[in-house]
């Protein structure tokens, strides 16, 4: 008699092992197989979108983006947040301006010292003194793109004698522009720190249980701050690039928004925004997955709005994955 309910219990907890199975999957690879099925979509419904040229302006336009992402998921990793990223970028521009008389690599190592600067202030105020990420570094989202504001006024915002900082954007290595290089280097370095080094997975510890962590021995406190310090660093980089491929600073647009676009690509590439886990190479391919499918939309005259939805519905997507998941 209670062989139908034994098989009925059987059935249920296979369907829910592979209910499993199917969201640890997607979570882990929907970003790559989106990525794949956009270019298939491209390659049947738009005439040249798949070119090198083409495909090349689309990895230049992604660049930034993937930078300022790739610190974002490491403090997303820890459970936090940085919506400083942005403002960091146009300070980072401002700055290359306003030491633009002496040599251009201690202006770019200023613009990087700022960044690093910023990101101990968020950590200290996120670690130490126990303020929440998103109101730390909301401050400094409002504080710093001022400040930008201010080292530029008065002054020509323009990059034109720096051929240094100029041959960022315009130079190439191999064929391969120089924006591009920039970031995947940048991309390499925060994967070899992520995989390979003992503060890699102390951010992964913190992640997963700050309480457990620091019982267990883990410095969290300095593990926060150095989150914060990499990711101020990335940001600014990002600002010298933008900075380089426009040939000007300009503190209302650089970096306008990025916070946003960073947690995004960080989102849809599968780190989850409760910390524990990192996905580099994901946040790279969402980065890059977010621009095509703008450029998509643009090639068949979807307005901005259309396009607005359409990355609210996928950022949506994302998270029910993970929190389904996370039920699991």
């Amino acid at each position: 008699m209670n062989e139908p309910a034994t098989t009925a219990g059987l059935r249920d907890r296979i369907g829910r092992v592979d209910r499993d199975r199917v969201l640890r999957w997607t979570r882990d690879n929907g970003v790559y197989v989106a990525l794949v099925l956009i270019i298939l979509y491209n390659l049947a419904f738009t005439p040249l979108f798949v070119t090198w040229d083409n495909l090349s302006v689309q990895l230049v336009l992604a660049t930034k983006v993937i930078v300022v992402s790739l610190g974002m998921a490491m403090v997303i990793g820890t459970g936090g947040i940085d919506l400083s990223v942005g403002a960091v970028m146009a300070l980072s521009g401002a700055l290359l301006v306003q030491f633009s008389a002496v040599p251009e690599v201690v202006a770019i190592l200023v613009a990087l010292l700022a960044g690093a600067l910023v990101g101990l202030l968020n950590g200290s105020l996120v670690s130490i003194v126990g303020v929440q990420p998103i109101v730390a570094t909301l401050a400094f989202l409002f504080a710093g793109r001022s400040i930008a504001q201010l080292l530029l006024t008065g002054m020509n915002p323009s990059i034109r004698n720096e051929t240094l900082i100029l041959q960022i954007s315009s130079g190439s290595i191999l064929g391969v522009s120089g924006l591009i290089v920039a970031a995947l280097v940048a991309a390499v370095i925060v994967l070899a720190v992520m995989r390979r080094t003992t503060f890699g997975r102390r951010v992964l510890a913190v992640g997963d249980n700050h309480r457990a962590s620091f019982l267990s021995g883990v410095p969290v406190n300095r593990t926060l701050i150095g989150v914060y310090i990499l990711s101020g660093v990335l940001a600014a980089w990002a600002g010298v690039m933008d900075t380089a491929s426009i040939t000007s600073a300009n503190a209302l647009s650089s970096g306008l928004n990025y916070e946003l676009f960073a947690i995004t690509a960080v989102v849809v590439g599968g780190t989850p925004l409760t910390g524990g886990r990192v996905r580099v190479i994901g946040t790279v391919a969402a980065a890059v997955l977010m621009q095509l499918l703008k450029s998509t939309l643009v090639f068949h005259s979807a307005t901005d709005a259309i396009a607005q939805i359409v990355t609210a519905v996928v950022i949506v997507a994302a998270v029910y994955i993970q929190r389904a998941r996370a039920r699991a």
